[in-house]
């Protein structure tokens, strides 16, 4: 593996840094939101863990697009990096959901639009990790991957506008919470700052670790052509 640029040593630090930050800004400088108590902090870390995993999913799509028009893998090891990364990013999104519906909607779960399309969105996703182990030529799972990435990625918009469409108990959380909504609330300025760095913080910390897998990524590419190669001249 190539020597560790100075940059992204620089950018570990900043991110390890903005997560501090924001940690401190949700805990101790935002507000404890009146009806809800503590547990609405989890939505600060619920938002931005699924942004992330929107993001990711988004940059899978544009590196699959990329892909097919310059047939370079280092943009299939692109978007296998943010899938797997979003992917978890996504799950925690949605675990962090559940902790804060358990008291406000009395419920661990509930079959809601939000929560409906964001678990087939997991899904999807899981199934293109799948996808990818079912395929042993690179050059044909990069495309095959490419063109899943980019159909994939019709189910995340759908995640996001589905409380806006949709009837929903979910709130909406950037706007005016809908007056339907178990759990809506409107934020005053330094809950906006926390939401909103807190955002910041793991778009950065989201890069940062794109570019450490796409480096690994680089890494197995080498390993596997190696593979392949051996095994072609049969030893």
């Amino acid at each position: 593996m190539s020597k560790k640029p100075r940059f992204l040593s620089i950018l570990d630090g900043l991110s390890g840094l903005m997560i501090l930050v924001a940690a401190g800004l949700v805990f101790f400088y935002a507000p404890v939101e009146v009806m809800m108590g503590l547990v609405q902090k989890v939505f600060y870390f619920h938002v931005a863990t699924a942004w992330v995993g929107m993001l990711g999913f988004l940059v899978a799509g544009i590196a699959g697009v990329i892909y097919l028009r310059k047939g370079n893998l280092l943009w299939d090891i692109t978007g296998y990096a943010a899938v797997e990364i979003s992917l978890i990013f996504f799950l925690t999104a949605i675990i962090m959901g559940s902790i804060w519906a358990r008291p406000i909607w009395n419920t661990w779960w509930t079959w809601d639009p939000r929560l409906t399309t964001a678990v087939i969105v997991e899904l999807i996703y899981a199934a293109y990790m799948l996808l990818r182990q079912g395929v042993d030529d690179p050059e044909r799972r990069a495309r095959f991957s490419a063109i899943y990435a980019i159909f994939g990625f019709f189910s995340v918009p759908l995640t996001f506008i589905s409380i806006r469409l949709l009837r929903t108990i979910h709130p909406v959380v950037i706007g005016t919470a809908e007056a339907a909504s178990q759990g809506g609330f409107n934020m005053d300025s330094p809950m906006k700052l926390a939401f909103f760095f807190s955002l910041a913080a793991f778009s950065v910390f989201f890069a940062d670790l794109l570019w450490h897998r796409i480096r690994l990524g680089k890494l197995r590419a080498e390993v596997e052509v190696l593979r392949i190669s051996s095994y072609s001249k049969g030893e």
